[in-house]
């Protein structure tokens, strides 16, 4: 029995509107792990930084962080080997019943996300953990980590799972993938691939959920 990790974060928003300050996309970003160096190495790198005068604060938000630091950071990402997978949905495409309600749209994201992606990363004779960062809606955390357990008992092969929500600054695995995220949200929204190619070589799916879709709805 092997435990498999999905750690997951978010770029864009809910908001859907045209309005200045909302994004065009929401983009649940998972990355894959069997063992965790790689958020250990992002920990040492944390220490490096303090120990050159640079305080990450909160730990690394891609954001937040200025260019130096998120050099350093894609450094790190560059040397281990991980699984990258994206699901795109572009919000206007997204019919009004899916977003009536945040935890029925995360909900719907997360189903999407996993669907394939949950098969492919674990056996029925795994262990999963799924952690997800926590979102900004602390009124309704319990209702989102209710969401994506209800996806893992429709798509998961393995009985075995659990499910977390922790905030970013507690966990360098999710930070890792916040970048992996920004990175994807850098190039659908603007077409930045700057750090996008940084990472291209780790994405096995960026998957467009409408992209044969052509109606908007706002």
């Amino acid at each position: 029995m092997v435990r498999k990790y999905i750690y997951a974060d978010e770029s864009g928003d809910m908001t859907f509107t045209r309005g200045r300050g909302a994004s065009r996309y929401f983009i649940l970003t998972s990355i894959v792990l069997e063992d965790h160096s790689l958020a250990t190495a992002l920990t040492e790198l944390r220490r490096e930084l303090a120990w050159q005068g640079v305080d990450t604060k909160d730990g690394f938000h891609a954001t937040n962080d200025k260019q130096a630091t998120r050099d350093e950071v894609f450094k790190v990402l560059q040397q281990f080997e991980f699984r990258v997978d994206a699901t795109i949905i572009d919000k206007p495409k997204a019919q009004p019943k899916i977003r009536q309600d945040t935890t029925q749209f995360y909900q719907y994201a997360w189903y999407y996300h996993l669907k394939h992606l949950a098969s492919q990363v674990a056996s029925k004779n795994d262990e999963l953990l799924v952690v997800a960062a926590s979102i900004n809606l602390k009124r309704k955390l319990s209702a989102f980590k209710a969401a994506i357990e209800d996806v893992l008992w429709q798509v998961s092969p393995t009985r075995n799972f659990q499910c977390a929500m922790w905030s970013a600054s507690s966990a360098p695995a999710i930070q890792a993938a916040d970048y992996c995220s920004w990175a994807i949200g850098r190039k659908w929204e603007s077409n930045n691939l700057r750090s996008y190619n940084l990472i291209k070589g780790k994405i096995r799916s960026e998957y467009d959920l409408f992209a044969r879709g052509a109606r908007t709805y706002y």
